[in-house]
């Protein structure tokens, strides 16, 4: 879950989608967006993303078009 404390510091988050392209390994799976250094006030309802399943190691969230690679 977001953290629901970023409104007391809010320049220690990151917005969402501020990196076109984010790289994932197999050690932070289960994927999941909005991930949790996402601003509350910035983020969407979670979802999960079987990128695992992709056949290119790639997938997009369907809420804010972040992509996401799959290192082998």
């Amino acid at each position: 879950m977001p953290n629901p404390q970023t409104a007391l510091n809010q320049d220690a988050y990151r917005t969402a989608n501020t990196q076109a392209t984010i790289t994932v390994s197999p050690q932070d799976l289960p994927l999941c967006c909005p991930g949790p250094g996402t601003a509350l006030w910035a983020s969407h309802p979670r979802v999960y993303l079987p990128i695992e399943d992709a056949r290119d190691g790639r997938i997009v969230c369907p809420y804010c078009s972040t992509v996401y690679q799959l290192t082998p």
